[in-house]
């Protein structure tokens, strides 16, 4: 699995490169839109530990110094690729707030998002830090509010439920993205692995008693097929959560579309 990538510690600097980019095009045909793009392309397919400034330099057949005049460095960098994936979270589906019902609306954010992880694994990666907005991840978070408003929650209440619900999918898509990786290098599947430890953990706990943990162990490998559920555990998850929200609501005796 990837490093978690530090953030950087130039907010100064940032605020330019997300809010004031130039859009001047060098005669290698560069600008830090084109910069970003290369870097997202090869974050998705290679993940973060191949991101250089040096292997997208490469990829855009220029040399590393051509980029620094558009790029800080790879912590902004990074920055804007958060930004510009984030400004495309619901670019071609419905907005949340015109997704129905109020758990109708929820579950769009949650599934949006967890989609957003799975086109970009990379992203679990980077650790969360102090991050500077730009007008990607801005809008983003204007689209996902916009949902929530209405429902019957203070705005510190709006912020804390969205906070909920991203970290849900975040862990959750963390955890499910490292464990394909697992998967992927082993080639075995969690019950293939299951078995090829089983004989060996069996001889090693004998005598241990962990009764509810082993009937809790195998009835989720018997439904799913795996060693662990995070996908399942943050769908649960964002369902007791609604559950309350929608007790916390009706308490305050208000019935939200």
């Amino acid at each position: 699995m990837a490093k978690r990538a530090e953030r950087p510690g130039d907010p100064a600097k940032l605020i330019g490169l997300l809010w004031r980019p130039t859009e001047a095009v060098s005669r290698s045909g560069l600008t830090p839109k084109v910069i970003t793009r290369a870097a997202i392309a090869l974050a998705d397919q290679e993940g973060l530990d191949a991101l250089t400034i040096r292997r997208v330099a490469g990829d855009l057949g220029v040399s590393t110094m051509a980029l620094y005049p558009y790029i800080a460095g790879r912590s902004e960098l990074l920055e804007l690729m958060l930004d510009a994936v984030a400004a495309e979270v619901y670019a071609h589906t419905t907005p949340p707030a015109q997704a129905g019902r109020w758990r109708a609306r929820i579950e769009h954010i949650a599934q949006a998002n967890w989609d957003h992880h799975m086109a970009h694994p990379w992203t679990v990666d980077i650790a969360a830090g102090r991050p500077v907005p730009g007008p990607g991840v801005s809008g983003k978070y204007e689209i996902e509010l916009s949902a929530l408003d209405g429902l019957g929650l203070s705005d510190i209440e709006m912020d804390q439920t969205l906070t909920a619900i991203l970290g849900l999918v975040s862990n959750a898509a963390r955890e499910t993205i490292s464990l394909r990786r697992i998967r992927q290098e082993s080639s075995l599947t969690d019950t293939q692995w299951w078995e090829s430890v089983g004989p060996s953990l069996g001889k090693a706990m004998a005598g241990a008693s962990y009764p509810v943990a082993r009937r809790v162990a195998a009835s989720l490998g018997e439904a799913t097929g795996l060693a662990t559920d995070p996908e399942g555990a943050f769908r649960f998850g964002l369902g007791m959560l609604m559950d309350g929200l929608g007790t916390l609501i009706g308490a305050r005796g208000r019935h939200p579309l």
